[in-house]
C-alpha cells in the first residue's frame, strides 16, 4: 500500500522533530525531507503546530497500538525463564524499534515545556509498563512462581532501573552492548532474589 504524502509527513516531522527539537524545526526543513515546498505542507497542516499535534497524535497512536498488542497478547510467564524471555523481548523491542526511539526523544526533548508531552512522558516512561509488570507480577504471585509481596512496588523496582539503561543508550547508543549486559545481569539477579525455587 502507498504512503500519502500526508502520512510521509508526519514520519518526516517526527524524524526532524526527535533530532531538532520543536523550537529548532522549520517547516521548510520537513518540506525538504518530503520534497515538497511549504506550501505543500500547508495544503496538509495549517501551521507548525498544527503539524506538531498530529506528530503527536500519531506517535500516541503507535505506541498504544504497540502496548495495547503487549497488554492484550500477554501471557503471564509460567516460570522465571519466560519472564525472563518476555523482558529481554520487551526491551530488545524498545531498544530498537524506530519509532519508539524517535518518540521518546522527543518526549525527553520536550518533557520540560510542554504539559501534553509531560504526560505523554510519564505514561510512557513510567505508568504504562509499571503497570504491565505489576499485572504479570500479581499472577506469578498467584501461582508460586514468585515471592509473595506488594505487586506494584516490585514492578516499579524491576522496570526502573530496565529504564534507565534504556535511556542511557538513547545518549549513548555505542553503550548498548553495556546496557544489554547489565539488563540481563540484573534480570537473572532479580529471577534468584525473588523467584520461588
Amino acid at each position: 500500500m502507498a504512503k500519502t504524502t500526508k502520512y510521509e509527513i508526519l514520519e518526516a516531522a517526527l524524524r526532524i522533530f526527535a533530532r531538532d527539537g520543536y523550537d529548532r524545526t522549520n517547516i521548510k526543513d520537513i518540506a525538504d525531507e518530503v520534497g515538497l515546498v511549504k506550501s505543500g505542507i500547508y495544503k496538509h497542516y495549517e501551521n507548525k503546530e498544527a503539524l506538531w499535534h498530529a506528530t503527536l497524535d500519531m506517535m500516541e497512536t503507535y505506541y498504544e497500538a504497540h502496548m495495547k498488542a503487549h497488554k492484550t497478547s500477554l501471557r503471564i510467564p509460567e516460570t522465571t525463564d519466560e519472564l525472563y524471555q518476555m523482558t529481554m523481548g520487551m526491551v530488545n523491542f524498545t531498544l530498537h524499534d524506530k519509532n519508539v526511539i524517535l518518540t521518546r526523544r522527543i518526549l525527553t526533548q520536550e518533557q520540560f515545556r510542554n504539559d501534553r508531552i509531560r504526560e505523554l512522558a510519564n505514561n510512557h516512561f513510567v505508568y504504562d509498563i509499571a503497570d504491565m509488570y505489576t499485572r504479570v507480577f500479581a499472577a506469578m504471585m498467584e501461582k508460586g512462581i514468585i515471592k509473595a509481596c506488594d505487586p506494584q512496588t516490585l514492578a516499579t523496582s524491576y522496570t526502573a532501573p530496565i529504564s534507565v539503561l534504556i535511556r542511557m543508550c538513547d545518549r549513548m547508543p555505542d553503550k548498548e552492548p553495556e546496557a544489554m549486559e547489565k539488563i540481563e545481569k540484573f534480570v537473572r539477579l532479580f529471577i534468584d532474589t525473588y523467584g520461588n525455587k
